[in-house]
């Protein structure tokens, strides 16, 4: 029997297997970093063991020293989550060796699957050689060997690309994941990517536990997921089942894991096995009414599984929050996180509450709502309502996309593959603000500011506040009466510090107002308190290139040089944050008069890397 369990992870997973644990009555043992010290997991585990620095590679990524950790804590059992060393055989091999038990595959499952290329030759197939690829192979995916999450991956559409697409997924991989090997293979331009989930015991039972769909992707990293996969033909799921199966029989797979296919022209293409949970597993939880991680714990103690499968009920959807702009090529967003909170009949998956900061060292998954119902349908309304009225003060996120995402006419009729977002992302980041919020964020900032000691019978001066909303500034003005604050146009119904009812044509607005320094909260609605006069100082030269992020400088272009021509859109410093690379481009065609970034240089949002100066027509 396993008695506690350390959890060789962070964040989100770390907490929901924790959740299990104190279900099933096992102690929880966390790991943190110094980044991590206050974070959700560390305060929610029973014991935590300090890992020395911020870096994954100096932390998470440090398996001897989260073995020590365990048996510090007296821990019997590790689990691994996603991620990190979660398909690393090494680490399960000296988690056995210090004899704890290893909540996951064996690792000569682990070795056989967790390189992408070696999975392939398992399953009969090969990847392409990268020094042998002709323009007749494009488009072509780089991919990291190891690892997943969408890191260290590159599409080529042109032979000359492959060598700069090769250096950046090698970089991107070896910091993520240790390893920086990689592989070239054909790129499927609108496949469905549909996984199966599997559980296997210690008895030879190996099942099948539905489909899922993941096709609503950015950036190779999946944003909406469901199950069971909609509208696919009853003999290709099973010939999906049949091939998972088969790649789990063939490394002696036990515990939980995910065979990953694209679905092109009725055909399933094999992608890779993932040894491990997967991110989306809540979706299959809500169908088959189980718990994937108290399943593991289980497997793990030698259980068989119950020899009558669980039966699938309904339709379950689930989407990512991230702290990102969508708008602005998903630049991951840092800061505080003031207040989050979903309404009732949902189910939130978290490493964060209240007040906890957003850093840059890790992804920046906020949290996972899922929503499950009787029918596809109901589900996605479900799911859709519940973000649109989620409270959510603190940096940019992608919850207004996911919203018309799940709304939007290609998904709703299941016709979706991966490059959704490829063909509709202007139109689902485009700006669509309450054009009420400025008036109710002004008419509760004035609430018990009235300028008279008493009503007196002269006309009240209309008073004026400016806001920064969707990147345009607005002007706001209300007046002080006897009858209270009142506005043009606008009955104003209530007003106090966090609240305004307004009316505007007979409709009534209930607005809920929350304030954290200059940024305001109505409803779903961001502004930015601007000061009553602008600061004539603040003045950037034009095509200042600024860090859009907190991050690390970790290249700068070939022979990029000050005075050199660059074009508009080339790529000319790539940062490093939340373990992805961004690259910062030429905003136009012109000289690049001035370059400050340096290699290896910690940046701050707003820092000046460089100048590029317009050519003149």
């Amino acid at each position: 029997m396993i008695t506690s369990v350390l959890v060789a992870n962070r964040g989100e997973i770390a907490c929901r297997i924790f959740r299990t644990c104190a279900e099933l009555g096992i102690r929880t043992v966390a790991v943190h970093s110094d980044a991590d010290a206050d974070a959700l997991h560390t305060r929610t585990a029973d014991t935590a063991v300090r890992l020395p620095g911020a870096a994954p590679a100096d932390t998470y990524l440090r398996g001897d020293l989260v073995v020590k950790a365990a048996l510090a804590a007296g821990a019997d059992a590790v689990h691994p989550g996603y991620g990190f060393l979660s398909e690393n055989a090494d680490f399960a091999r000296a988690v056995t060796d210090a004899g704890l038990t290893w909540i996951g595959p064996p690792p000569r499952a682990i070795e056989a699957m967790a390189s992408k290329t070696r999975a392939k030759e398992l399953m009969g197939l090969a990847p392409l050689a990268a020094a042998d690829v002709t323009e007749d192979d494009l488009p072509l995916l780089v991919k990291a060997a190891a690892g997943g999450g969408g890191r260290g991956m590159r599409i080529v559409r042109r032979l000359d690309e492959l060598p700069d697409a090769l250096d950046g997924a090698r970089t991107e991989a070896a910091s993520a994941f240790g390893d920086g090997e990689v592989f070239v293979e054909p790129y499927i331009e609108h496949g469905r990517h549909v996984e199966v989930q599997i559980l296997a015991d210690t008895h030879g039972t190996v099942r099948p536990l539905g489909t899922r769909d993941c096709s609503l992707q950015r950036r190779h990293q999946k944003v909406v997921e469901e199950a069971p996969a909609p509208g696919l033909p009853d003999a290709l799921t099973e010939e999906l089942y049949a091939l998972a199966v088969r790649a789990a029989r063939a490394v002696s797979y036990v515990g939980a894991g995910t065979v990953e296919f694209l679905v092109a022209d009725g055909r399933a293409h094999f992608l890779e096995m993932n040894t491990r949970l997967q991110v989306e597993h809540p979706v299959t939880e809500a169908v088959f009414g189980i718990d994937l991680v108290a399943e593991q714990i289980r497997v793990a103690e030698g259980h068989p599984l119950p020899a009558d499968p669980p039966a699938a009920h309904g339709h379950a959807v689930e989407g990512r929050l991230y702290a990102e702009d969508p708008a602005r090529d998903w630049a991951p967003q840092t800061g505080t996180l003031h207040h989050l909170a979903v309404p009732a009949g949902v189910r939130l998956d978290t490493g964060y509450t209240d007040g906890d900061e957003i850093g840059v060292h890790y992804d920046p998954m906020l949290a996972k709502i899922v929503a499950h119902a009787s029918t596809r349908a109901e589900a996605i309304r479900k799911l859709a309502g519940a973000l649109e009225r989620t409270a959510l003060h603190g940096p940019v996120t992608n919850r207004d996309l996911l919203v018309r995402s799940l709304r939007h006419d290609e998904f709703t009729t299941a016709r979706m593959d991966t490059g959704f977002y490829d063909r509709h992302l202007a139109e689902l980041t485009g700006s669509a603000p309450d054009p009420l919020a400025p008036l109710a964020a002004a008419l509760a900032d004035a609430h018990g500011r009235s300028r008279f000691g008493g009503w007196r019978n002269v006309p009240a001066q209309p008073q004026t506040k400016r806001y920064e909303l969707a990147g345009e500034e607005i002007e706001v003005s209300y007046r002080h009466t006897r009858h209270g604050l009142a506005a043009d146009g606008v009955r104003v119904v209530h007003a106090d510090a966090h609240t305004a009812v307004l009316e505007a044509d007979g409709v009534r607005h209930r607005f809920e107002i929350a304030r954290y320094g200059d940024q305001v909260y109505v409803n779903t609605t961001r502004l930015t308190a601007l000061p009553r006069f602008p600061d004539p100082t603040a003045q950037l030269t034009p095509g200042s290139l600024l860090a859009p992020m907190p991050g690390t400088v970790v290249r700068i272009a070939e022979d990029l040089r000050e005075g050199a021509t660059v074009q508009a859109g080339q790529p000319l410093i790539w940062l490093e944050a939340m373990k992805m690379q961004h690259r910062i481009t030429a905003p136009v065609t012109g000289t690049l008069s001035a370059l400050h970034a340096k290699a290896g240089q910690q940046v701050e949002p707003g820092t000046l890397l460089a100048v590029v100066q317009e050519t003149s027509s």
